[in-house]
Parts: structure tokens; C-alpha cells; sequence
């Protein structure tokens, strides 16, 4: 399941980063590294942008960025 196809209210773990180079080092530069719990706050109507609670901070992601996710 990637970070994108999680409800609202939900709290995850991530399992790995999917992407190359700079996609994933700017992921991972926001704090969302392998073990990190997210907490999906809300998503956009169209489902752009995701916005979750990482290590404590707000975060708004885009969708292709949360597919890039993938979660427990």
C-alpha cells in the first residue's frame, strides 16, 4: 500500500522510499525515512495534496510524492 490509498485518521509505518535521486533524497530531507510513523491529517478533494503529521511537524505532500511512499 503506498502513502497515497491511506484514509484520513489513519497512522502509518513507512516500509520503504520507491524513486531515484533527488525525489527520494527530498523525501527523506523532510524526515520520512524506513520506520517512520505518519499520521494522514487530511487529503484535498481531488486527492492533491495529502497532508500528514511526520516526527511531529505538518507536512503537505503531492500526490505522485505519497505514491512514491510505501506504508504498513
Amino acid at each position: 500500500m503506498t502513502l497515497k490509498e491511506v484514509k484520513c485518521g489513519q497512522t502509518v509505518s513507512v516500509v520503504k522510499l520507491h524513486g531515484e535521486g533527488a525525489v527520494k533524497r527530498r523525501i527523506m530531507d523532510m524526515g520520512i525515512t524506513k520506520g517512520t510513523e505518519i499520521y494522514v491529517r487530511k487529503v484535498a478533494p481531488l486527492g492533491d495534496p495529502v497532508e500528514v503529521t511526520v516526527r511531529g511537524y505538518e507536512l503537505s505532500l503531492r500526490k505522485e510524492d505519497a505514491q512514491s511512499i510505501e506504508v504498513r
